[in-house]
């Protein structure tokens, strides 16, 4: 008589927990079943209608020098696109500036561009062209985004260029987060460059010299949830809605969770969770974890959706959007989607995305629709051609939906994963990666710890 297949239980079906699930269908010894408190599944990977026209209410996009979403996205039989332009620039008081076109990260590979970029006084520049002779840290520990990029480029140049760029993905306010955490790469261009301009150097020298240089961005032709919605679909009736997990206790050699919807155990449990739930569920059979969890905060963020008349879209310039320095505009991005990401059910009208809230703006999204809606458009309106008022709009908050990777990030994951109990694996956002390709590869290497776990468990129990 065959064995009965084990059980693994993937708390949350958000684009980690469904991952994640994807990845243990493929093991026919293994049965699971998927726990998602709300009634849907995708997260915050979802889209809404706005003039008729669906449009990503969260990320829409991911990062193409990250490969593991867009290799799952193909896998599914996804097609991928890339933006049809991607040139970016800087909110500046005397209008928008572009940034060079040679630039990783936001540093420039190329000096003149760099000695005669606009986006700094004459005296920031000076600054940060100083990168190339201060001596490199003795140092290798940890140190924040912000405090290296001071030290390297100057105030002017990390406050005014880089930060807009940089924090966007991790909730804002550089000087507070984890370099190795959030950018590994800058402390590795120092080590062995010596300076972060030597190092944009070099990496954009490898990438003409290697193979095609990856995309900034990359998404199905369909929009970035449709990768979740995929997902969803291949898992079926193994995902459970409506089932928050209330508690986790140990029965025997199983694992007990206590649902809304009923009792459920499983051999090993893949937690696809944020950190102040993974805490609340973790701390009766984890207790070591908890202070670590505490120190991983999250802010609030939201999205501004506008659809303007038709005979707009001719308006907006030839670029994927523009950045804004910290409290200088309403919002923190703008996205240019109907320049950036072209398709059929837009006709002629200029569609444009605003993100707001974050670190030291949340109260931003204290506002009612109309009001935050207003301020992007007037502020729209005097930058670009567009009208003062859109055609339509719709604004989605995410309440607590962007971990924060503090100083010592990485060390504090480590910790946590250590101190968890055998059979129980944790992944998601604030662990693995801030972006859905980090996601993806995070319940990868869960799947992978969650497999060797209950094959060692199941040899144990013939032998």
């Amino acid at each position: 008589m065959a064995d009965a297949p084990a059980r693994v239980a993937v708390v949350g079906a958000g684009v980690t927990g469904l991952t994640a699930a994807f990845r243990l269908q493929a093991d026919p010894s293994i049965e699971v079943v998927v726990l998602e408190a709300s009634q849907r599944p995708g997260g915050t990977l979802r889209t809404v209608e706005v003039a008729g026209i669906p449009l990503d209410a969260g990320p829409d996009s991911f990062l193409g020098r990250k490969p593991w979403a867009a290799e799952l996205c193909r896998e599914l039989g996804l097609e991928m696109t890339r933006p049809a332009t991607t040139g970016t620039w800087l909110w500046t008081r005397g209008g928008l500036v572009p940034y060079p076109a040679g630039t990783a990260f936001g540093i420039p590979g190329d000096l003149g561009d760099l000695f005669h970029w606009k986006g700094l006084s004459g005296r920031g520049r000076r600054r940060a062209l100083r990168d190339l002779v201060i001596r490199k840290r003795r140092d290798d520990g940890d140190e924040t985004l912000g405090g290296l990029l001071r030290r390297r480029l100057g105030d002017e140049a990390t406050d005014r260029a880089l930060a807009p760029l940089l924090s966007g993905l991790f909730g804002g306010d550089v000087d507070s987060l984890s370099a190795d955490a959030t950018f590994p790469e800058l402390h590795r261009w120092e080590r062995t460059q010596g300076s972060l301009i030597r190092g944009a150097q070099a990496a954009l020298r490898d990438a003409k010299g290697g193979s095609p240089r990856a995309p900034m961005f990359v998404r199905p032709r369909d929009g970035a949830a449709r990768l979740t919605a995929e997902l969803a679909e291949r898992a079926g009736e193994r995902v459970r809605f409506g089932a928050s997990v209330e508690a986790i206790a140990r029965e025997d050699d199983r694992w007990g969770l206590r649902t809304a919807s009923g009792p459920v155990h499983a051999d090993a449990i893949v937690l696809a969770l944020d950190p102040a739930t993974a805490r609340r569920l973790l701390e009766p059979v984890a207790r070591d974890v908890s202070a670590d969890l505490a120190q991983i905060p999250a802010v609030s963020v939201g999205v501004v959706l506008l659809v303007y008349s038709e005979g707009s879209a001719e308006r907006l310039p030839t670029g994927a959007g523009f950045v804004v320095p910290r409290g200088e505009a309403p919002m923190v991005a703008c996205g240019l989607v109907s320049a950036a990401w072209p398709d059929p059910a837009f006709g002629s009208r200029a569609v444009v995305r605003c993100t707001v809230g974050g670190a030291g703006q949340e109260d931003v999204l204290e506002a009612d629709d109309q009001d935050i809606v207003r301020a992007c458009t007037k502020h729209l309106a005097a930058l670009l051609p567009l009208p003062e008022e859109a055609h339509a709009s719709a604004v989605i908050r995410w309440p607590g939906a962007v971990p924060r990777y503090l100083l010592g990030h990485l060390e504090r994951v480590s910790r946590i994963r250590q101190h968890l109990p055998p059979g129980i694996f944790l992944s998601g956002q604030a662990y693995d990666g801030i972006d859905v390709a980090g996601c993806v590869r995070g319940a990868t290497e869960a799947v992978g710890a969650a497999r060797n776990y209950v094959d060692a468990t199941r040899k144990e129990r013939t032998a």
